[in-house]
């Protein structure tokens, strides 16, 4: 009896075929390669530009791609190393550098004729004299949140953070930006929770006011809602220090509104025993009394401060920090009852 092998005999021209169109095919369109050709460039890039970043130095085989004999000798390439410090060495250098050279056409000048100092601040200075770290909350709208400058590395919150880490190099110092453009009282008591006390701060700085004389709101409601405000933050067991709306073309269209904030708001720190930095004085101080043209801190919106606003703000507040810091850390027998911010 004859044996038959059906399947045998009707697929071998068939595999016979295929075999020959692949061997024709270019790899280009090849299944197989058409769906692993990108990875592989991604890959191939990838490793390029990694070799240029690290000083050209020899490729070496990835730990998960070679051999576990490769893998157990692949040693750290010194060199390589040196390369990654040294950009991250290069890059503080570049920050610094910015922080100076904003103000070499334009010197940031305090107010003339002095200032009072805006008060102790117990809790980070006993933070800074411990050794441990300082949670510093930025709260606030757009002009905390930046909006105005160029980058977020020149935004007040991120440049208080380099003076203050530049003052205690040893101190484990971080400045949180909570700022949300558009808010006022109303809107950031209803984050004060989750935005600031859950973060469990030592200072928070609280810059209220701006949007709600730009949106005609009532000056003695905002201030109830920031004396409430800040209750809380106390009760929380971190300094407050206020920063009242800014000096701008703006804000001057509505003057008698902006000044009964103002008061209001100094009043308010002085009944709660907290610090205050007088942000329009200082911005008036720079244009009336220093000659400064508004459009060097103030952006073309006539609201939002310049990169130099921002810098030379942030700059002054910090010195008043830091002061205030010394106080503590020197032994200085500060009256609980002067902690506001008095310029000029």
């Amino acid at each position: 009896m004859s044996r038959h092998y059906p399947f045998c005999l009707s697929t071998l021209p068939t595999v016979f075929f295929a075999a020959s169109l692949a061997l024709l095919m270019p790899a280009s369109v090849s299944p197989l390669h058409a769906e692993t050709a990108p990875q592989q460039t991604a890959q191939q890039a990838a490793l390029s530009d990694h070799a240029k970043t690290e000083n050209k130095t020899e490729k070496k085989p990835s730990a998960e791609s070679a051999p576990p004999q490769a893998a157990q000798t692949v040693a750290v390439n010194p060199a390589a190393q040196k390369g990654i410090t040294g950009k991250a060495i290069d890059k503080v250098k570049e920050v610094a550098k910015s922080a100076g050279d904003i103000f070499s056409r334009v010197p940031c000048l305090p107010p003339k004729g002095g200032s009072k100092s805006m008060g102790s601040l117990p809790h980070v200075a006993s933070k800074l004299v411990a050794g441990q770290p300082v949670v510093i909350i930025a709260f606030g709208s757009s002009s905390t949140a930046g909006y105005g400058a160029t980058s977020p590395d020149f935004n007040y919150p991120n440049r208080l953070a380099a003076q203050l880490r530049r003052q205690y190099p040893t101190a484990d110092i971080s400045v949180v930006n909570a700022g949300k453009g558009g808010e006022d009282a109303p809107e950031m008591m209803k984050r004060l929770q989750t935005a600031v006390i859950d973060m469990h701060p030592d200072m928070v700085i609280w810059q209220v006011g701006t949007n709600a004389v730009l949106r005609n709101l009532d000056p003695g409601e905002t201030a109830k809602l920031v004396e409430e405000g800040i209750t809380r933050i106390q009760a929380a067991g971190a300094d407050v220090v206020l920063i009242d709306p800014q000096y701008s073309p703006r804000i001057n269209e509505h003057a008698e509104s902006a000044g009964k904030m103002m008061t209001l708001l100094n009043k308010t720190a002085e009944l709660r025993k907290v610090g205050i930095f007088p942000r329009f004085a200082v911005m008036k101080d720079w244009h009336e009394k220093q000659s400064i043209p508004i459009e060097n801190f103030v952006i073309a919106d006539g609201l939002h401060m310049s990169d130099w606003g921002y810098a030379c703000f942030a700059q002054l507040l910090g010195d008043d920090i830091i002061k205030s810091v010394g106080q503590i850390k020197l032994g200085v027998n500060v009256p609980a009852d002067v902690r506001a911010y008095r310029p000029m």
